[in-house]
């Protein structure tokens, strides 16, 4: 259908030309229209899904069995969840601040779902002879966009907070932004030196700078280290969910919350979490590249199972990390950020920046990496004197 627009596009007669232009963009509009009608759909219904695989993870790791009422093996629970969501009563609290308390599920989804507009799911050609696996295509600030849209999701957790009028809701809320703006830092850090090897913000470029040469994993273990746990943390995923503990804060920013208000929260969660998985592969791991068995020259089918299966190894990490690793507390949750994180992402930064400036090899950059995780953890696991012992010593009281 492509190839029959370009040479319609190309037809001399005036009336014609301009008749068949029109229809041309009318299909392209009416594609684009379904691919995101699809995308986002799917998005929605595969956080549905992803719950219920949550719960099957969560079951075999604790020795259980797991949702298996509902249809066979419980797969029709994820549609009595929706049912649940759907015939629960709608309610506001008395002194909350209604529109507040309505508005703030909703950017927390809707940002959620805008940040993944530029992501791509699957192979995409830049001759425009295949279907493109994403709604906007070649982007040259894609990675920019992504990180604004996203950074957005602070203000849906801190408006839910506040506008509860509940002092849990609130510390919930206010735990959030100090974690997520903090973990921004980091992250976007992390994602500089990948941007500085691939030389374009275009994720369809980074993809394909790595199909042609190689995983940017292998230069920049460090950076994807720190992606990978800031990402925890943007998502308020464990270890890193202090917004909503449950020991401390009851339910945190989303106490007074439920119905579809609730499902909101959760759906821009998951698709959080989906945005950083497929962010993971296509920063570090080739995105649809595999070698030996998807390249460039592979059908785009092959290229789309390769993207999809590193995406679900990652979410399955997610999950297998939720069951496995027990929280930290508030000040360790900081103190990582401020003290370690970014410090070395700065160092990896600074390593990445002389390497390009004097042409070295990037393998280099791979044995800065490690060192600077070595040099880090010496620091970091140096004992350390108790302050009352510390003070003693330094203020001695004589008798």
């Amino acid at each position: 259908m492509i190839h029959i627009a370009r040479h319609l596009w190309r037809v001399r007669d005036t009336k014609t030309r301009h008749k068949w232009r029109a229809i041309c963009w009318a299909t392209m509009d009416f594609a684009t229209t379904i691919t995101i009608l699809i995308v986002f759909g799917g998005l929605q219904g595969l956080a549905g899904f992803l719950v219920y695989v949550e719960r099957k993870i969560c079951a075999f790791m604790q020795n259980r069995v797991g949702p298996n009422r509902v249809g066979p093996i419980g797969l029709l629970q994820v549609l009595a969840d929706g049912l649940k969501f759907i015939m629960k009563e709608e309610f506001v609290p008395k002194y909350a601040d209604k529109v507040l308390f309505i508005v703030a599920p909703a950017i927390g989804m809707v940002a959620a779902m805008l940040s993944f507009a530029v992501v791509p799911f699957g192979p995409t050609d830049d001759n425009m002879q295949n279907y493109q696996f994403v709604v906007a295509k070649n982007i040259d600030i894609g990675i920019l966009f992504i990180f604004a849209v996203s950074s957005l999701t602070v203000y849906a957790i801190i408006l839910g907070g506040w506008a509860s009028n509940n002092k849990y809701s609130l510390l919930g809320g206010l735990r959030s932004s100090a974690q997520i703006i903090s973990y921004e830092i980091p992250l976007g850090l992390s994602v500089v030196g990948v941007v500085l090897i691939c030389g374009s913000l275009n994720l369809e470029k980074i993809i394909w700078h790595q199909a042609t040469n190689s995983w940017n994993i292998l230069w920049q273990p460090l950076a994807f280290l720190l992606f990978m746990v800031s990402a925890f943390a943007e998502c308020n995923r464990l270890p890193f969910d202090l917004p909503e503990t449950e020991q401390e804060l009851v339910g945190g920013y989303h106490t007074e919350y439920n119905a579809m208000k609730l499902a909101f929260f959760f759906v821009g969660e998951y698709t959080h979490m989906i945005t950083t998985s497929f962010l993971m592969v296509i920063l570090f791991f080739g995105g649809w590249h595999l070698p030996w068995l998807a390249d460039t020259t592979s059908p785009a089918v092959l290229k789309l199972v390769a993207f999809m299966v590193k995406m679900s190894l990652f979410i399955l990490f997610y999950m297998l990390v939720r069951w496995t690793i027990p929280r930290f507390r508030f000040d360790q949750l900081m103190a990582l950020a401020w003290k370690v994180f970014i410090p070395m992402a700065l160092a990896n930064l600074v390593a990445v920046m002389v390497v390009k400036e004097f042409g070295l090899p990037l393998w280099i950059l791979t044995g800065v990496s490690l060192a600077i995780v070595f040099a880090a953890g010496l620091i970091v696991t140096k004992p350390r004197v108790p302050v009352g012992k510390a003070l003693a010593a330094k203020y001695p009281v004589h008798v």
